[in-house]
């Protein structure tokens, strides 16, 4: 047997999970064991993706410290390459003995950890290149990447497509180029759907996987986004026509009909898949996103004296379903920050304060979302605390994170609001002029920004104004 340092250096050359930088504190381990025990119900035909599927499955019970587990998921995923391959020396067996390799590694199996680098180093001898450069393995890493966190999807993008330049037919590799596109691009203002790098690739996708209704749905989303209904509402009636149990293509479907403000149609839809899966998050928040958008359109439509109890049931109802997302998902920051926000509007101070306080801790040692918790906290202050100066600080800090998230625009938008409205009232007030001196700032606009700093000056002596505009001065010099 080889020295144990040895072995080790020849595992850091491999290519697998256990080499592709998988920060367990990236991942929600839970969350992601939940989807894939649902991908491995939804892909029992298909052995290549079940074979994928496995692997990844593994990894996620060796960080949870299940090592037999993992053990036992990694020799399924084996037997379906070889089964689908007939071969125990094909490409699409690398990552998988890879992962091997690394686990027995860990169990102290050393003399199964060399046995499976001697399988690998048979298959190197049949291929002219490195591991890192053979489309099985950009390809696997390109879908490990999308499953196990969003913080991974421009990676995913980049193994999609090095995986493309290698086999641009390959069916496997244009959907999860199209989905890790969908994931990462959105069309900027201007963006014609010809321009739309995203819809070109779902519609190349598509053709090569012409039964995945999936991506029929995705690209039913984009295509609303130019307006071109017909085609988006035909996709979807077709996708829910041919697949109306596969629970991947009612979440998307729902989520189309929710933006088109059909929300009991997606609630039912989402419901129905709630049965099917009632450990998903993403379903949980998606029913309380519905909710949400319902008690807007109760409040519009009904008269004061009727809606007051009907929009408390639908309040409680995105509570309830906020709760179970992120009680399901204990990282999900997005729907921590919107269930604060609902314990606020409901009056319920301490509860929001303290889920605030849970969200940003959660935010800051994840390094993640922290925008959107200002966001949320902004909306927290300005409209259930009434207080103004907090949230104008949040969502500042909100825009200078992400300016070009939603709650980033969102944020933006509020800003510019209450600077008018201050402005309205005192044309001479120097923090609302300093408020559109930073929006512009942010925006890149110098020259507009100094004549903001400068009449602020004029009306308030400021320090942060007088900082500001002298580094804007010097900056265009």
């Amino acid at each position: 047997m080889e020295p144990e340092r040895t072995l080790r250096t020849k595992l850091h050359q491999l290519e697998c999970h256990f080499t592709w930088a998988l920060r367990k504190d990236d991942i929600d381990l839970n969350d992601v064991l939940n989807r894939l025990d649902e991908q491995i119900k939804l892909e029992l035909q298909k052995k290549e993706r079940l074979a994928r599927t496995y692997s990844a499955l593994a990894y996620i019970h060796f960080l949870l410290g299940s090592h037999e587990e993992a053990h036992n998921n990694l020799m399924k995923s084996m037997e379906l390459h070889i089964e689908c391959h007939r071969d125990e020396f094909h490409n699409a067996l690398i990552v998988t003995y890879g992962n091997l390799a690394w686990l027995n590694y860990h169990m102290k199996n050393y003399t199964e950890c060399e046995s499976y680098l001697e399988k690998l180093k048979r298959i190197i001898e049949t291929i002219p290149k490195e591991f890192s450069s053979v489309p099985e393995v950009l390809g696997e890493k390109g879908w490990t990447f999308l499953k196990f966190s969003h913080k991974y999807y421009e990676g995913a993008k980049e193994c999609f497509r090095k995986a493309l330049e290698l086999e641009p037919d390959e069916s496997e590799w244009n959907a999860g180029y199209a989905i890790a596109l969908y994931r990462t691009e959105f069309e900027r203002s201007g963006c014609t759907l010809e321009d739309s790098s995203t819809i070109k690739q779902l519609r190349r996708a598509i053709d090569t996987n012409p039964d995945d209704d999936v991506l029929k749905v995705l690209l039913s989303l984009r295509l609303v986004v130019f307006k071109r209904y017909k085609e988006a509402e035909s996709l979807v009636e077709k996708a829910l026509e041919r697949s109306p149990d596969h629970p991947h293509v009612i979440r998307y479907v729902a989520k189309f009909f929710r933006n088109q403000g059909i929300e009991d149609r997606s609630i039912a839809l989402l419901k129905r898949a709630l049965e099917h899966s009632p450990n998903s998050c993403f379903i949980h928040h998606q029913l309380a996103r519905c909710y949400k958008q319902k008690k807007i359109q109760v409040q519009l439509e009904q008269s004061h004296h009727a809606k007051g109890s009907r929009i408390q049931q639908i309040h409680d109802q995105c509570i309830y379903h906020l709760e179970m997302a992120t009680s399901l998902t204990t990282s999900f920051i997005s729907a921590m920050s919107e269930l604060a926000l609902l314990y606020g509007e409901n009056r319920n101070m301490p509860q929001a304060e303290e889920q605030f306080r849970v969200t940003f801790k959660t935010a800051e040692v994840k390094r993640d979302n922290l925008h959107v918790v200002n966001f949320y906290f902004a909306e927290f202050q300005l409209y259930c605390h009434k207080c103004e100066s907090l949230a104008i600080k949040h969502y500042m800090e909100c825009l200078k994170m992400s300016p070009h998230s939603y709650e980033g625009k969102k944020s933006a938008y509020r800003l510019r609001k209450i600077a008018e409205k201050r402005i309205e009232r005192n044309s001479q007030e120097g923090e609302a002029h300093g408020i559109l001196g930073f929006l512009h700032k942010e925006k890149g606009e110098k020259h507009q920004a100094i004549e903001c700093y400068e009449k602020a000056l004029s009306y308030e002596d400021n320090d942060e104004f007088l900082s500001n505009l002298s580094a804007l001065r010097m900056s265009l010099q």
